[in-house]
């Protein structure tokens, strides 16, 4: 496994929230645990303490992102070295629940973690996973979603780095909107002219009087 996969992570806990549009899905112990995905044992840890501990860590999370999107690249490394170092994790070879045809461990890189609490194991994953995606990828392949007022966080993972939105359906509804503005521009400018035209012809007439 790829240790940039743990990146999404953090891209979950950021999108719990929606600021544009005021909702917070955080909102029970039981979402907590759902963030965790198949980590069954790690969210097994998760108590309503948790709850506030990753707001926290979430509103760091979006810095990171909001940093990246406004093109402050420094910044945003600064945000998220400091996760790393509030919430570290000890990169380990591991073969477990994956075999080859011969039954052979399939090994590959892991992030263990030993938290005192879930918040500090999901956040040291969440930080390390978009850490190995930023070096890897590109400080610019963080971003926050143009449709408004979405502003969800996705990681673009696009041959040439195009991408604008968190998904297909904030894509259509923006452009959607950029074309019906389209339209709004041409007829104001098309009544406008003709509003000219009327104008040109009324003083032409004048004249000839």
């Amino acid at each position: 496994m790829e240790l940039a996969y743990y990146s999404d992570y953090a891209v979950r806990l950021v999108n719990t929230e929606e600021p544009g549009r005021g909702k917070d899905s955080l909102t029970s112990v039981d979402v907590v645990r759902e963030l965790f995905g198949p980590s069954q044992d790690a969210a097994r840890r998760a108590t309503d303490a948790d709850l506030t501990r990753f707001r926290s860590v979430r509103a760091r999370l979006r810095a990171v992102f909001e940093a990246a999107d406004g093109g402050d690249e420094e910044l945003a490394v600064n945000l998220l070295n400091s996760l790393l170092l509030e919430f570290p994790v000890s990169p380990q070879i591991s073969g477990h629940d994956h075999r080859d045809d011969d039954g052979r461990p399939l090994w590959h890189m892991h992030l263990a973690d030993h938290p005192s609490n879930a918040t500090a194991g999901y956040a040291a994953i969440a930080a390390m996973g978009l850490a190995f995606h930023l070096t890897e990828y590109g400080v610019d392949r963080l971003g926050l979603c143009e449709a408004s007022p979405c502003r969800n966080a996705y990681l673009d993972t696009s041959t040439n780095r195009s991408r604008r939105y968190c998904s297909d359906r904030c894509a259509t509804r923006a452009n959607v909107a950029a074309y019906r503005a389209r339209k709004r521009l041409e007829a104001d400018r098309s009544e406008s002219t003709g509003r000219t035209d009327d104008s040109a012809q009324q003083a032409s007439a004048n004249g000839e009087r």
